[in-house]
């Protein structure tokens, strides 16, 4: 634009002093932008794209093949285009990075009219996440680097890496209340398959209650009683606040969490038990943008920001996977650990006061915690005086820490366990299946 109306200018003044070998090079230079704003808009409206992924979904570990392929469907060939299919930012910083890049994903090349050009890479997934890839961004412009134009094309894919799952050989939450069909000291269901006794037939009683042959036997009706029984599971009360996290000890103390949650959630599946997830991490898919991109970008930064994820999220509801038992339910759990990040919405207590109604009393309620406040441990505490059973796991490295983060936890009545690391949770699991 600026050539352009410069050029403009120093036509007029060569018109108004009649200065004709200018006015003569003025012409060529607007005839060269016109025709070079032509040809770039016709290049880049030209290519088009298309992705494949050999996979949506994988395990940590498992690597992913990603084909990009570029077509010049217009009538002239491109002198140059730039490809890049974008990657999030957050997942190639770390080292190791969230998904290593195996292959070219940015690419220079030139394409002839009808010919098509390809990008072939393979991302490792070294941690759990939910990534958006692509979309892809052309750009192009003339050879006297006049113009430029640039294209987001393509729909973006989301590659989902779940959680790591630490092989667990068996799970007790509490010697008082184990997983597993157990006595209650009061009653909250009455299994119809466990008899406990008959009574006489009181007003009231169901006629699917009477025993038949007591009362054939006795010629009096009687009624059946029920043994008090029910099934008692988990539920993970997952703490992802950003504040509770220190960030000299990320990603690596969020994704233990994440790994001793979906450990859990697993072992407490494969038992037959139920089993749900609290937690007030954000769900990346609540915060990917997927609409609204301008396929008109002027800057390769303005292609960047319009293409990528939103880095916030207003959301303060809870991420809730209801504690119930299936087939399906430890699945649930597990991408939504995958897509769970670190956020500033809601605190652990404020966690507690909008889902406490939510979580069943016959299931534990397990606390996987960074760190401990006061505030922490009144909330639990008050969870435990209102019929929970209650557990908590903390996640930090040192004992020192430790110590000190389960003095206000104890003082509550709430047992607490360390977990340092990897091996930590197994062991953790181990010793309280193990026990009486």
């Amino acid at each position: 634009m600026n050539w352009l109306v410069g050029a403009i200018l120093l036509l007029l003044l060569a018109l108004i002093f009649d200065f004709g070998l200018l006015a003569y090079a003025m012409y060529v230079l607007l005839g060269v932008l016109l025709v070079s704003r032509y040809l770039t808009r016709a290049w880049a409206e030209g290519l088009t794209a298309e992705r494949e992924c050999n996979r949506l979904t994988a395990n940590i570990g498992e690597i992913v093949a990603v084909v990009v392929s570029v077509t010049n469907s217009g009538r002239f060939p491109v002198p140059w285009v730039l490809l890049e299919d974008l990657l999030p930012r957050h997942a190639l910083i770390h080292n190791p990075p969230n998904l290593g890049v195996q292959g070219r994903r940015v690419k220079l090349s030139m394409l002839r009219a009808g010919a098509a050009k390809s990008l072939l890479y393979q991302l490792q997934c070294n941690r759990r996440g939910y990534y958006q890839l692509g979309p892809l961004i052309l750009e192009t412009g003339d050879l006297f680097g006049l113009h430029r134009r640039y294209r987001v094309v393509t729909a973006p894919h989301f590659l989902l890496v779940y959680p790591k799952v630490m092989p667990l050989e068996g799970y007790e939450i509490a010697s008082r209340r184990p997983i597993g069909e157990v006595r209650m000291s009061y009653r909250l269901y009455e299994d119809p398959t466990r008899i406990a006794g008959v009574r006489q037939y009181e007003v009231g009683d169901p006629l699917s209650r009477v025993h038949w042959k007591a009362t054939a036997r006795t010629g009096r009706l009687h009624c059946k009683v029920y043994e008090p029984s029910t099934v008692a599971g988990v539920t993970i009360l997952l703490d992802f606040h950003a504040a509770s996290h220190d960030p000299r000890h990320e990603p690596m103390r969020s994704e233990l969490a994440v790994t001793a949650a979906a450990s859990l959630a697993n072992a407490v599946y494969e038992m037959g038990q139920q089993v749900g997830l609290i937690t007030n991490g954000r769900d990346a898919a609540d915060r990917i943008r997927q609409e609204g991109w301008d396929y008109d970008i002027r800057t390769r930064d303005a292609a960047r920001q319009a293409a990528g994820m939103a880095e916030t999220s207003e959301r303060l509801r809870p991420v809730i996977v209801e504690t119930r038992r299936g087939p399906d339910q430890v699945m649930r759990i597990f991408e939504t650990l995958a897509r769970i990040e670190l956020t500033d919405g809601l605190n652990l207590t404020q966690l507690i006061g909008e889902t406490t109604s939510q979580m069943p009393r016959d299931a534990t309620v397990v606390a996987i915690l960074p760190q401990v406040t006061e505030q922490h441990a009144i909330a639990l505490g008050n969870l435990k005086r209102r019929g929970f059973a209650v557990t908590a796991a903390l996640n930090l490295y040192e004992e020192y820490d430790f110590a000190q983060a389960s003095g206000p936890l104890l003082a509550q009545g709430i047992e607490t366990r360390h977990l340092r690391d990897e091996p930590a949770i197994v062991d953790f699991c181990r010793r309280l299946a193990l026990r009486s």
